[in-house]
């Protein structure tokens, strides 16, 4: 059972302006006494009737004549309904909510989740991936890894630790953006200040956390050297967790090794 005000918000989406019930309707607003007067009889269509004759004997004849116009003519003219102006349709566009709605929902980019662990070794500076997060313990396997690699390289093997680990997010709640963009200048900001402090012939980015945030790379830049502004030569290399599953890949990092000892044994010399 419908109350007033939601029976005249069905009408209105209808587009019906005026109407009257055939019976009380409960809940309804009282009606207007002047839409139940009686409509009023003109004297001029009591007192002359002699046109109304003539117009029943000409539609006589023409029914007779032909059948098919005195149809048409005989047709009860339509009675139209007013109905809101075109002008008025904006102010009642649907689409519009829809479309806020749209831009309302779109999905937010969640905060990247990493940890990064600077370090020096001779003039090169490595920053590495921490997987379990926790700085690097020294009977770690991954550690262990890290130093054979230096070996390998030429470096020093027990590298210095250069302060905490970068952990992102920064936050856990808050209203600052913590998105992947400002990761990005958080840990380039970080070592641009290292390098100003001291400069570095290579730096190695360990870990694709390190390579997509310090070198704005990605996996396909794995073993390969290019340059970042304001950092210099660095180079890219997979994850130490990643290449204790996949020992394979200890060849590809070996071979690019060997192209660039070049450019940190002679500073070390």
């Amino acid at each position: 059972m419908l109350n007033e005000p939601r029976r005249r918000a069905f009408l209105t989406a209808m587009q019906v302006v005026s109407w009257l019930p055939r019976t009380e309707l409960p809940f309804a607003a009282p009606s207007r006494p002047e839409l139940l007067a009686p409509l009023p009889v003109f004297d001029d269509e009591v007192t002359q009737p002699a046109p109304a004759a003539v117009e029943r004997q000409q539609l006589g004849d023409a029914v007779a004549a032909n059948p098919a116009p005195a149809a048409r003519t005989i047709e009860r003219p339509k009675i139209e309904v007013p109905r809101p102006s075109s002008a008025a349709k904006p102010a009642v566009k649907v689409a519009e909510p829809e479309e806020a709605a749209v831009v309302a929902k779109a999905p937010v980019v969640p905060p990247p989740r990493f940890s990064l662990q600077l370090l020096r070794a001779g003039s090169c500076l490595l920053l590495v991936e921490l997987a379990t997060g926790e700085p690097f313990q020294s009977r770690d396997p991954s550690y262990l890894l890290l130093k054979d690699m230096l070996r390998a390289a030429g470096l020093p093997d027990s590298p210095q630790i250069i302060g905490e680990p970068v952990r992102w997010p920064l936050l856990v709640r808050g209203q600052m953006d913590q998105g992947p963009e400002a990761a990005r200048d958080f840990v380039q900001g970080f070592l641009y200040a290292r390098t100003e402090e001291e400069p570095c012939t290579c730096l190695w980015l360990i870990g694709l956390p390190a390579v997509r945030f310090a070198g704005e790379a990605d996996a396909e830049s794995y073993n390969l050297e290019f340059q970042v502004e304001g950092l210099g030569s660095a180079w890219a290399l997979p994850g130490l967790e990643l290449l204790m599953d996949e020992p394979q890949r200890k060849a590809d990092v070996w071979r690019a090794m060997r192209q660039l000892m070049a450019r940190w044994k002679t500073v070390n010399e």
